[in-house]
């Protein structure tokens, strides 16, 4: 089940990235501001990336901790989009699956391709 699904925008790729207030209803952060997501990237690895809540009235939640390892390693930049899905892999323990896509052109059509891994063009 996908739980949201972005094109990065500069501070993105830069600082933070930041999703959907609605989204909040699927992570359990049991009283805290923080929850580490134990999530399977598209090579199949462990991953654990941090999500915050803002603190104050509006709850927007940024992933931080681990994020911009997850950018440098599939090279993502600003256009690129990420796509968080709810899949529980009990092998790894992992709760989510994350996936990176860019933008393609075939055959004169666009698609958006799964990144499986940094490119450099």
């Amino acid at each position: 089940m996908e739980i949201f699904s972005k094109e990065l925008k500069d501070t993105d790729v830069r600082v933070r990235f930041s999703f959907p207030t609605h989204c909040l209803e699927h992570l359990d952060f049991s009283g805290n501001n923080f929850v580490d997501l134990r999530v399977k990237d598209s090579r199949g690895e462990l991953r654990v990336i941090r999500c915050l809540k803002r603190n104050g009235d509006y709850d927007k939640p940024v992933l931080s901790r681990g994020w911009l390892k997850f950018v440098a390693d599939y090279g993502l930049g600003v256009g690129d989009k990420v796509v968080l899905l709810r899949e529980d892999d009990h092998t790894l323990g992992s709760q989510f699956r994350i996936e990176a896509q860019r933008r393609i052109v075939l055959f004169g059509r666009e698609a958006w391709g799964e990144v499986t891994r940094a490119t450099n063009y």
